[in-house]
């Protein structure tokens, strides 16, 4: 498994380079001839950051996940019922917020805005195809066409939006709550599924997950006095959920080792208040990186849920 990451690090380590010809190809046509040792330096640095920030969490992402399932030949896999598609909200969100970090990145690096809309945007694509790739070769799982497609459907967003706009008025949050399932069983089963540590539930365990359209309300009424930062979102969630499609599971000679049918498997809507962090206005260079890299988590404000269950009210929803 590990000299398949290894191989497959090559991916985005490519791709960056292909970056860098396109930028210093595209700089030399439209600036004088000479580019400043600045610009270069920088341009070297994001693309270093790129190889290695891709490459560390390909890695870290092997050793929590991959690491602990058998291999097999590569194969596609329809998993699109599963989860009620909490994993390609994942994949969505994910693609998105790589785009927006990455878009950073190369506007520091010295790209033109469209230079840096596109190759940022695209790198979440380009990053999460590796990991399709890694699940092709999984013989638990497999290469999801449903996922390539929520990874361009994030990349789309937020290229989108910044053609269109420069700005993302619609943003793509996420929470987490760990949940302790006040059974024996059924947390001996989380633990088995999402893992014991905190960062492995985060990545794993779809109960305690929710993403969020966060809408920016100012940048659609601009002549309102609406504050700023205030922004309405709208959430999605599930529960009840200990198998991909079922909260069955088998062992190797195909008997029942868990099954817990009399648990609702059920969706979740929410409707929260948010905060736009990065228009939040200071002066301070360090605060305002802070306020943009964790606006992609959502504020924790109250919310009213809804699912078959009926109406709830949340105090504090993380």
């Amino acid at each position: 498994m590990f000299e398949v990451v290894k191989k497959l690090l090559l991916i985005p380590a490519l791709l960056c380079c292909l970056c860098v010809f396109a930028q210093d190809s595209l700089m030399v046509a439209h600036q004088p001839p000479t580019i400043s040792a600045n610009n270069k330096t920088r341009l070297y640095l994001a693309t270093a950051a790129s190889v290695v920030g891709y490459g560390g969490s390909l890695v870290a992402l092997s050793n929590v996940w991959y690491k602990k399932y058998a291999q097999s030949s590569f194969h596609f896999f329809n998993d699109n019922n599963d989860w009620l598609q909490m994993d390609k909200a994942g994949h969505f969100f994910s693609a998105y917020t790589a785009g927006r970090f990455s878009m950073e990145a190369w506007k520091w690096a010295g790209a033109s805005r469209k230079q840096s809309i596109w190759i940022g945007g695209l790198s979440g694509t380009a990053f999460l195809t590796v990991i399709e790739i890694l699940d092709g070769f999984s013989a638990e799982w497999g290469f999801s066409p449903g996922d390539m497609l929520a990874n361009l459907t994030g990349s789309a967003t937020f290229i989108s939006q910044q053609l269109a706009w420069d700005e993302q008025r619609i943003q793509i949050k996420f929470s987490f709550h760990r949940i302790d399932y006040g059974d024996a069983s059924l947390n001996q089963r989380a633990d088995q599924l999402f893992g014991n540590r905190l960062v492995e539930r985060m990545l794993k365990d779809y109960n305690g997950q929710t993403y969020w359209v966060s809408v920016n309300l100012k940048s659609f009424f601009k002549q309102s006095h609406l504050p700023s930062w205030l922004n309405i979102s709208l959430g999605y969630g599930a529960d009840g959920m200990f198998g991909g499609s079922s909260n069955t599971a088998k062992d190797n000679n195909g008997n029942i080792i868990f099954s817990r049918q009399d648990i609702s498997r059920y969706r979740q809507w929410y409707i929260a208040p948010d905060i736009d962090l990065t228009r939040i206005r200071t002066k301070s260079k360090f605060l305002r990186t802070t306020f943009y890299l964790f606006n992609s988590i959502k504020f924790p404000t109250p919310s009213i849920g809804f699912s078959k269950k009926g109406v709830e009210w949340n105090w504090i929803h993380f």
